[in-house]
């Protein structure tokens, strides 16, 4: 005997009960089966509604039902011919007035029993199998239709009974030996002793299967619905979940009881005792695999099986002195929960017994507290514990394996993951057999959640990374070309996926709901909002996505200023921009404890050297125990090009124009040539090194005529054609004695300058072209010989590639 039950979606339209009825022929050609159906989908929810609306007065109920009777009486029409429509629609209209002079009753009283709503709630049940049952006469098929009534009896508990499994065992077998082919069950409803109506809860129709199932002895159980079997998380919060093809009886249910909406949590009882194995089974798509339920000893060695989660959450929290060793605390509480009939969901106790956590469903939270506070009173007037402490809008979420028990390490990963992207965790169970680990977070923090952990136990193939970019000047375009034509390989090599999540630059924003293509970025900046940092930050804050990153390829200050709104929020910051790390020390090391403190990345290699891996380096060195003794460094890429291409044949002023015009400068030239920027990055290295250090400690031999500093960028060119005579002859000076002129930064004893310096050809720094930048770190273990950086250290793209580092390395 095969058991096979579907659910509403299955009954929901013409389409697709010809589905049903093609499905079950193919089955019934290999045995013979008893069929459960649900009510067709939303009907339940209808019936309730009428009979909240009946209780209340309101007359809306009328319209309703007609629309509900309109709606069962259509499908009938469209899927069997009118020659054969009498005997269905008889039943269907008989039940329609039934229902309807039930409704008129409460709306009469003003009343709503759970027994009432029980016997409402029966009638989409009834009708759906009467349909199906006529359907698959059409095909010759021997339907017999059975009422569920007559087969399960439960003990009286309204709106979520509780199946007297004897007698049930006992009218189902009567019922079988009679040998039918083909039975049709209304699925939901049972009966009580008394002969009264009464329903298995949400999703009992699954249930009505497996207890039928279990007491004939079925060769299987199929649950046909509108999904490919049971998902190793929500599709609706997770693009990437996947179809779980085995899974044990008690992995199902874990995964059940905390969430997943496939199976409803008591089905698996009935048959796992019988060892009857469950396929969950798609209704649209038969051919798929779909999801085998069996017992414990699988062939698959996965760990996890599956996540999941329950929103609604409140957490009620009983904490006091008087709790510590003093028993029967926790029997009063959960006698005073049991009183109201909550249903408790998670447990968890300090091993010290001076606090009980609980989770429940946050609609029954103020129902608890008062019956808890009543139970405590005495306790909580003399202060031997606190009042009840209440907190909702949290969720669950709950990892789940049957071989978690011989993998150590699993809570940590869980938990370091959730950490990494910045979700905190009010409280955590995990059973003694080690199914499951549960965890109670903010309701905010689900997707994310959800997502980071689908990546880290289930994603081998790619991890994604969400990078929110400011700046789409020279390095913010470069960068987005570089992101573009490494896509496959990162997915390749690295397995990560970069999304652009937002844009924003000095006129518009853009953070769109699917992410930003790099290839058509000025098409949609265009089309964006105002630019406003603060509503970036705040709209980023909002998204609240996974694995997400900040990059700053600014020079802006209020973008700096960010920061550490978005450290708090566990969000990664990568700063081409140098305001940050060359503020005042105060914030720097503010901005530095803020991303220890939230578990997240604070970068700015580009800081110093561009792409040069320089304070990465100097990083390395410290962190293996090294010690920084004397830096020697020429740092501006445009103050090493102009004097390597600065002679005199040409104009001072127009080699520093042709350098900001290739992109080596900064947006207004005189923070290079001033010295400013070095006087940054010398500092930068300085606080990187260990040492307190401000701007103004810092020593600057500059060489430019202070006429030239004042005024517009336009009037600073105008200047140095006027004061080219200086220029010349500081060349002249230098090349007198065959020299050179850098512009050198030094850091030694805590000390640190700038300046421009005659260099001798035996010097390290003589043979530095173009744009180069070179820095030599003398430390405890590189004494005489220094520890040498060379390489470009200005351009878009070296800049471009020196961030696009960073942001691989913020979520590593």
């Amino acid at each position: 005997m095969l058991v096979m039950k579907f659910g509403g979606t299955s009954m929901g339209s013409t389409a697709s009960i010809e589905s049903v009825r093609k499905i079950i022929k193919e089955k019934l050609n290999q045995e013979n089966c008893i069929v459960i159906v649900s009510a067709m989908s939303g009907t339940t929810d209808q019936l309730i509604r009428c009979g909240r609306l009946a209780a209340s007065g309101n007359e809306g109920w009328i319209e309703l039902i007609k629309h509900l009777e309109q709606r069962h009486l259509d499908t009938i029409k469209s899927i069997i011919p009118i020659q054969q429509q009498s005997h269905v629609l008889s039943f269907t209209k008989t039940y329609c007035n039934e229902l309807e002079d039930i409704l008129n009753g409460v709306f009469l009283l003003k009343e709503l029993s759970d027994r009432t709503l029980d016997r409402i709630m029966s009638f989409g049940e009834l009708m759906s199998s009467r349909i199906i049952t006529a359907s698959l006469a059409l095909d010759g098929l021997p339907a017999i239709w059975k009422d569920a009534r007559e087969l399960i009896q439960t003990n009286a508990r309204y709106g979520s009974a509780e199946v007297d499994f004897v007698k049930s065992n006992q009218q189902i077998n009567a019922f079988v030996q009679e040998g039918n082919t083909l039975t049709v069950v209304p699925g939901f409803i049972a009966t009580e002793e008394n002969g009264t109506t009464t329903t298995l809860g949400r999703g009992g129709s699954d249930y009505t299967a497996a207890i039928i199932a279990g007491a004939c002895g079925a060769s299987a159980l199929e649950i046909w619905t509108d999904v490919t079997g049971m998902m190793t998380a929500d599709p609706r919060w997770v693009a990437n979940a996947r179809t779980i093809p085995m899974i044990s009886y008690k992995e199902a249910m874990e995964l059940s009881h905390f969430g997943a909406k496939v199976i409803y949590p008591p089905t698996i009882q009935p048959v796992m005792h019988k060892n009857i194995p469950v396929w969950v089974k798609n209704t649209f798509d038969p051919s798929a695999y779909g999801t085998l339920i069996q017992s414990e000893n699988l062939p698959t060695g996965e760990t996890i099986r599956g996540l999941t989660s329950i929103n609604n959450i409140a957490l009620l929290s009983l904490e006091g002195s008087g709790m510590v060793g003093i028993p029967g605390f926790s029997k009063r509480l959960f006698e005073a929960l049991a009183s109201v009939r909550v249903n408790v969901i998670l447990i968890t106790q300090s091993s010290s017994e001076h606090s009980i956590c609980v989770a429940i469903e946050s609609s029954q939270s103020e129902i608890a507290k008062a019956a808890i506070d009543d139970v405590f009173a005495y306790d909580i007037q003399v202060g031997s514990i606190e009042p009840i402490a209440i907190e909702k809008e949290l969720s669950i979420i709950a990892l789940v394996g049957e071989n978690m028990k011989s993998h150590p390490g699993i809570s940590g990963k869980m938990f370091g993951t959730l950490g990494r992207n910045g979700v905190n965790v009010r409280a955590i169970a995990q059973g003694s057999s080690e199914r499951n680990i549960s965890a109670v977070i903010s309701s905010l923090d689900v997707k994310k959640s959800l997502n980071v952990l689908h990546e880290e136990f289930f994603e081998t193939s790619y991890k994604q990374i969400n990078l929110f970019i400011a700046g789409t000047g020279n390095v913010g375009k470069r960068l987005l070309v570089q992101l573009q034509q490494q896509q496959a390989f990162l997915l390749k090599h690295l397995r990560l996926q970069v999304n652009i999540a937002g844009l924003i630059n000095s006129r518009k924003m853009i953070i769109p709901e699917d992410g930003v293509l790099s290839a058509n970025v000025d098409s949609l900046l265009a089309e964006g909002m105002p630019a406003d940092i603060e509503q970036f930050t705040s709209l980023m804050i909002q998204k609240n996505l996974r694995n997400s990153v900040f990059a700053d390829v600014t020079a802006n200050d209020k973008v700096a200023g960010s920061y550490g709104k978005l450290l708090e929020k566990s969000i990664a910051v990568v700063a081409c921009n140098k305001i940050a790390a060359s503020s005042p020390y105060a914030n720097y090391q503010h901005l530095k404890d803020l991303a220890n403190t939230h578990n997240t990345r604070f970068l700015f290699e580009t800081n110093v050297g561009a792409g040069l891996p320089v304070i990465g380096t100097l990083n390395d060195l410290r962190r293996s125990g090294d010690s920084i003794t004397k830096i020697e460094a020429v740092l501006s890429g445009t103050l090493n090009y102009v004097f390597n291409y600065y002679d005199g044949s040409q104009p001072f002023a127009a080699v520093v124009k042709k350098a900001q015009e290739e992109g080596f400068t900064e947006p207004d030239p005189r923070l290079d040539l001033s010295g400013t920027d070095v006087m940054r990055k010398i500092m930068i290295l300085a606080r990187e090194s260990g040492i307190v250090l401000e701007m103004d400690d810092i020593s600057n031999s500059g060489f430019m005529p202070p006429s030239c500093m004042t005024g517009s960028v336009e009037d600073f060119y105008k200047e140095m054609e006027v004061q080219e005579s200086h220029f010349l002859a500081l060349f002249k000076s230098a090349n007198e004695n065959g020299n050179k002129l850098k512009f050198v930064a030094s850091l030694e004893n805590g000390k640190a300058s700038v300046g421009l310096q005659h260099i001798n050809p035996q010097h390290d720094f003589f043979h530095l072209y173009g744009k180069d930048n070179i820095v030599r770190f003398y430390t405890h273990r590189y004494p005489d010989q220094p520890l040498v950086i060379k390489g470009a250290g200005a351009g878009a793209d070296v800049t471009a590639s020196g961030v696009f580092a960073d942001i691989i390395r913020a979520i590593g």
